[in-house]
């Protein structure tokens, strides 16, 4: 399939009204915008609000795959909204299975680079309000993924997609996710994922301590 942007989505954090009336501040809503500015720290008028856990120069970007709403419209019988995961890119053509951590990415005159499997939080089953949404996203590893800017630039809905490079280390997102967040890992495979120069410093850390153990 042609890697090509659907769509374009960014926001800033806000505090959103959940389940039980619970009050909570987070950067998860995003509105679709026909094109938005790339920077080295992120898109304009967006950002994360838990920066312990979110943003940072290793992850400038959110994407996820567009093939994955059909599936779980399907499943839990709803319709989800424009960047219903909180992404700011939604792509036709670069599923996990198909994308290496250090892989490049241009649009237009910008340049991303893939830096690590996104581990989804809890927030993304509140936001959509569908029972048992967080839990499907983790057992099955469709989570999207993250990326950092190489070359700022505008990119617009509807941009095609170009490879620039390709790594050929064979850790994909859909690796990472078997071995660091499904626990499948040996001592090789996290070895093999540390290895990977362009992964983001926070996730080095996180197979750095599996490994220990």
């Amino acid at each position: 399939m042609e890697r090509k942007i659907v769509h374009v989505a960014v926001g800033k954090p806000k505090e959103l009204t959940f389940g039980n009336n619970k009050q909570m501040m987070t950067g998860i809503e995003k509105e679709p915008v026909d094109a938005s500015y790339l920077t080295m720290h992120g898109f304009e008028n967006d950002g994360p609000h838990n920066l312990k856990y979110h943003g940072g120069l290793d992850r400038t970007v959110c994407i996820y795959p567009a093939e994955h709403y059909q599936k779980w419209e399907e499943m839990f019988g709803e319709k989800l909204q424009v960047s219903a995961f909180g992404e700011n890119l939604t792509v036709t053509g670069m599923l996990e299975e198909q994308v290496q951590i250090g892989d490049k990415f241009q649009i237009g005159e910008t340049v991303i680079q893939v830096t690590e499997a996104r581990n989804p939080c809890s927030t993304i089953e509140k936001f959509n309000a569908i029972p048992n949404l967080y839990k499907a996203i983790r057992e099955t590893g469709l989570t999207g993924y993250l990326c950092r800017t190489i070359t700022p630039g505008e990119i617009k809905q509807h941009d095609k997609i170009k490879q620039i490079h390709q790594e050929s280390h064979g850790v994909t997102v859909a690796f990472c996710h078997d071995k660091v967040l499904h626990k499948n890992g040996t001592k090789e495979d996290f070895l093999q994922i540390l290895s990977v120069e362009a992964l983001a410093d926070r996730y080095r850390e996180q197979v750095e301590k599996l490994l220990k153990k």
